[in-house]
């Protein structure tokens, strides 16, 4: 016998699908289809289930294999590490729940840690440019039920965000936008013809490096100033186009990716396209949002937030909070060697950091939290499998418009494994302890 699940949350993107069904054995214990996903979010609930999964703590040799020990031997090697180390680095945080995050926070206060996320390689500039000026945002409710004017910017939501399109930004009716795709334009800036590009009404295709030329441009054209025959590499007829469509609509809003945050001028291109959106709303209403990966990259910034008053980057070394990106990040903590332990969770850096941060990884003290085997967990000297949050915990998770969402526990995880939350708070009560804390 089996049984359906409805309304489960897929803890794969910042999209954070809420309409997934998923069928599961009668006693709780198997997972066995999952409809309505995108197929990257399938494989994620499919993957639990996987027969050669790690349900054990495991410890790199001399040699280099790998021992199983215990959960108790790896939360003594955690605390123990974090507790002696003069400044350790606690990276990742994005893929797992607020409750493990401000857990994790509190350890990081009571051993003076460096606290950053995967936003740093992402949209660490995003963060800033919305603390110089702020952001005229919205919800992805809004958008669904409004928008008629929608610019993706330096990202390709076909591919990373699978069913961002089909539920919130092109094609679905809402409220005031009954005629779903047909009632709305759509603008792609991007130098690739992606998937994306392909299905758009007018497609940038802007020189690399150039965006902030263009969104310069834009805002020209908005006031119907003159501009160059050519810039960033698009005749200035497509540009008026652009301006004069997004004018001529009830509601616009901007989606910008990675292409343009971590392109050249970085935070100042995300100032630029935050401008473009103000201007905007001179003539009609207007907003701009992020596409984050990760699907809870925004908690762990919501929850910093909360706890020190800043989203990632935070150095707690001197006992109190500081944060200075590029001084205090950890890409750029670990290639100049200025800490003495690493603490890796929910995130890949190993996948996705030059190799002279990830070979400091290797030589340092380390330990990766994570259900997967990964580059990371190749590297570290500890790797701790947990429980899947949202597929076998459940646990709060903020959406790429910051709204928070409860996720939910759907099946059992294999007996005897921890969640994350459960791991951090026995590491915490374990360096207490160390550390002669008493209450």
């Amino acid at each position: 016998m089996t049984k359906t699940v409805t309304d489960v949350i897929c803890p794969f993107c910042g999209t954070l699908c809420d309409d997934l069904e998923v069928v599961i054995s009668n006693d709780g214990k198997n997972l066995l289809e999952v409809y309505n996903a995108c197929a990257i979010g399938a494989e994620k609930f499919l993957q639990s289930q996987a027969k050669d999964r790690l349900i054990r703590p495991r410890m790199r040799q001399e040699d280099g294999s790998w021992k199983e020990i215990t959960y108790d031997e790896a939360i003594e090697y955690t605390a123990r590490m974090l507790a002696s180390a003069k400044k350790p680095l606690m990276y990742g945080w994005s893929s797992t729940n607020c409750e493990a995050q401000s857990i994790g926070s509190e350890i990081g206060e009571y051993v003076g840690a460096v606290m950053d996320n995967t936003a740093t390689v992402c949209h660490g500039t995003s963060l800033i440019a919305v603390q110089d000026i702020g952001i005229p945002s919205c919800t992805l409710g809004e958008v669904k039920n409004r928008a008629d004017r929608i610019v993706f910017w330096g990202c390709n939501p076909a591919h990373a965000h699978p069913r961002h399109m089909s539920r919130y930004s092109i094609f679905p009716r809402g409220f005031f936008t009954g005629k779903g795709h047909t009632g709305r334009k759509m603008i792609v800036v991007d130098p690739r013809v992606t998937d994306t590009a392909r299905i758009a009404d007018i497609h940038l295709q802007v020189e690399q490096g150039r965006d902030y030329e263009l969104l310069d441009a834009i805002r020209v054209a908005f006031k119907g100033e003159q501009l160059p025959d050519v810039v960033a590499g698009i005749p200035k007829e497509k540009i008026y186009e652009v301006a004069e469509t997004l004018k001529s609509g009830r509601f616009a809003i901007i989606f910008f990716g990675m292409g343009v945050t971590q392109s050249l001028g970085k935070n100042h291109n995300i100032d630029a396209a935050i401008a473009v959106t103000r201007d905007l709303n001179e003539y009609t209403k207007a907003a701009i949002m992020p596409m984050r990966g990760h699907y809870n990259v925004t908690g762990s910034g919501q929850v910093w937030g909360w706890q020190f008053g800043f989203p990632f980057a935070v150095d707690l070394s001197r006992g109190f909070a500081r944060y200075n990106p590029g001084e205090t990040t950890a890409n750029d903590l670990l290639r100049r060697g200025e800490v003495d332990a690493v603490f890796i969770i929910a995130s890949d850096p190993g996948a996705h950091f030059p190799f002279s941060s990830v070979k400091k990884i290797y030589d340092l003290p380390s330990v990766a939290i994570d259900p997967h085997e990964t580059p990371t967990t190749e590297v570290c000297k500890v790797h701790v499998p947990v429980a899947f949050v949202g597929i076998e915990a459940g646990g709060c998770a903020y959406r790429m418009d910051n709204v928070p969402i409860e996720t939910r526990k759907v099946v059992e995880a294999p007996e005897g494994m921890m969640t994350d939350e459960e791991f951090l708070r026995s590491v915490l009560a374990r360096i207490k302890e160390i550390r002669g804390f008493k209450r």
